[in-house]
């Protein structure tokens, strides 16, 4: 080759280090240039400096936000403390950690119509996006039909009868598209390449949907051949990004996984900073002290982060790391009664993994996909007993987690402890469309309940006009697509009741009951709930006694099996595996 030609290749083909147009800027000039008050904004995760820098810049003045997430918790409360939202379309609105429960503040804008809540399910709402995205007039799905939701959202959201004459229905959807959409990524180029963190949760969907812009703060700004060289992990391309932010700890209070890429550390979820948050939530005006403290009065993003202080952030870092959760568990154990004798939420949890491994080997299920708290737990146990057994079973958390095995310490379901374990890392609309519900799938969903009737019919949203509960988050997916479900929650006529008064998932594929006093299930061919096993308060309580305890507990008529099973207490096996998964007691306390 002459050296005419090199240089002429050289010159010509040779990639730049540096491509694409300069958008980065400050989070102030990224907000102050991008949205306008009434816009709709889609928070895509982990978005935590984003959302402060919108907080600081519309505070007092007229917002009148639509926000679109999955969740609306924690941070995003202050938008309804400041008034700057007029709806949320979401699929859970309350409190997350270190239980998910209702909060006042939206009980608060419920009652007094302050803000509109909008209800889906956290697949519909990832649906939704995606269609948005793809530019269609509507997205099919199998969720909602036959809930309190489908009724509410009839003008996004019609039942059609297959056209192929199959007999099937499928839900049909409107496309959401945000007209923002916030963002942080691990890292992007200057130009708005973004590598997106795994699991990918509701993913870039809202990204590829927006209207107007695209927001993303990021990690570390990089090179565009870094880019090249992780392409497999960008999910956003830059011609639809408006503003790239370098934001260091930009997850915050949410962590931030680093993808398996060695010379980036990742950092854990701040727990301690979700209670606070939680905490001071729960009156107003320790909540506007909290916002003005951590929001308001930090001037931007570095002295928020000097007040959080170098040891808090040294201590999310290592606590990211794999196996921190030996440290955790061991600091733990001191503290933990072993020996104390089961309480009721025990007994229940430990009924219910061994009905649910039995179930599985019965119907020859491959994965379970579990909501939280005494169902999540559960179904963990489950996963324990069956790999004992020798049977193959996977576990699948809706935020994209597949084939992970939870390890001691930290309840939470998302928990990032259990990362390194999974066998894929994925999306929600891959976890409750293809996973828990797909025409390959074999999927026992796992699933809690504010209220439940005696069809199997569960309620975690609202009393309607009386009481906003938390929403569907992905229940409703589960239950309306999984092969079966397994519904849990403790007994009581306020919880067992006759008729639920608002469906968040409906009760035909939930044929098994599991409560604290004992488990009901379908018999083949009905549709009501019958008490097949009891738990007992004691070792010597009466199959009678226990009966007509039960029957004061439930809203229903209450059916007994003829041959009435007992079950038995916990080993100390089974009692060292559920204290080990929630040494704190989050969910087991009684």
């Amino acid at each position: 080759m002459d050296d005419e030609l090199k240089a002429f290749i050289d010159a010509k083909f040779q990639l730049p280090p540096l491509e694409g147009a300069d958008k980065t800027c400050s989070l102030e000039e990224a907000v102050r240039r991008n949205v306008n008050p009434g816009m709709s904004i889609h928070f895509a995760g982990r978005s935590g400096a984003l959302f402060y820098q919108l907080v600081r810049e519309f505070w007092g003045k007229k917002g009148d936000f639509t926000v679109i997430s999955p969740y609306v918790s924690a941070l995003l409360l202050a938008l309804i403390r400041g008034g700057l939202m007029k709806k949320a379309i979401t699929s859970f609105t309350g409190n997350t950690y270190p239980t998910p429960g209702p909060n006042p503040l939206v009980q608060k804008a419920y009652i007094s119509g302050s803000v509109e809540f909008e209800n889906w399910s956290m697949l519909t709402i990832t649906q939704r996006l995606l269609a948005g995205a793809l530019g269609w007039d509507f997205i099919p799905t199998r969720s909602l039909i036959g809930s309190s939701m489908a009724e509410e959202n009839k003008q996004d959201f019609i039942i059609l009868n297959s056209p192929f004459g199959d007999g099937g229905q499928s839900g049909l959807m409107k496309p959401l598209r945000p007209d923002v959409t916030f963002v942080h990524g691990l890292a992007a180029d200057r130009s708005g390449n973004t590598i997106l963190p795994y699991p990918l949760g509701v993913d870039a969907f809202g990204a590829w949907a927006a209207r107007e812009a695209v927001v993303v703060s990021v990690e570390h700004v990089v090179p565009t051949d870094y880019i090249r060289s992780h392409a497999h992990l960008v999910r956003i391309p830059s011609y639809m990004v408006k503003a790239v932010c370098e934001v260091p700890w930009g997850a915050h209070p949410g962590g931030l996984p680093n993808c398996g890429i060695p010379q980036y550390e990742g950092y854990f979820d701040d727990y301690e900073f979700a209670t606070l948050i939680k905490d001071a939530s729960m009156d107003e005006t320790r909540f506007m002290s909290f916002i003005r403290e951590w929001i308001l009065n930090c001037r931007d993003h570095k002295q928020y982060l000097d007040k959080l202080g170098k040891d808090k952030l040294r201590y999310l870092k290592d606590k990211a790391k794999p196996h921190s959760w030996v440290v955790e568990t061991l600091a733990a154990v001191p503290h933990v009664e072993f020996k104390r004798e089961s309480n009721q939420l025990e007994r229940m949890i430990v009924a219910g993994s061994r009905y649910i491994a039995d179930l599985c080997q019965a119907r020859n299920y491959r994965t379970i996909l579990a909501g939280v708290g005494l169902a999540n737990l559960a179904a963990w146990m489950a996963a324990y007993r069956l790999r004992d057994l020798k049977y193959d079973i996977d576990l699948v958390a809706e935020n994209g987690m597949y084939g992970y095995m939870p390890v001691p310490s930290d309840p939470t379901g998302f928990s990032m402890h259990n990362l390194p374990s999974c066998k894929m890392l994925t999306n929600i609309e891959t976890a409750l469309g293809v996973l828990a519900g797909g025409s390959a799938a074999s999927c026992l969903g796992v699933l809690s309940a504010a209220q439940i009737d005696g069809h199997g019919n569960g309620n975690s949203t609202k009393i309607p006009n009386v009481y906003y509960i938390v929403g569907s988050g992905g229940a409703n997916d589960i239950a309306s697509t999984c092969s079966e479900t397994v519904a849990f929650a403790t007994a009581g006529k306020e919880r067992l009741v006759k008729h639920v008064s608002y469906i968040t998932y409906p009760g035909d594929k939930v044929k098994t009951l599991v409560t604290d006093v004992g488990i009901f299930e379908k018999p083949d061919g009905k549709n009501s709930l019958v008490l097949t096993s009891y738990i007992p308060h004691g070792t010597a309580i009466r199959e009678d006694e226990a009966i007509k305890g039960i029957r004061r507990l439930v809203g229903w008529e209450l059916e007994v099996a003829p041959h009435l099973k007992k079950i038995d207490l916990p080993s100390y096996e089974e009692k060292m595996m559920i204290r080990l998964f929630d040494p704190q007691g989050f969910y087991t306390k009684v």
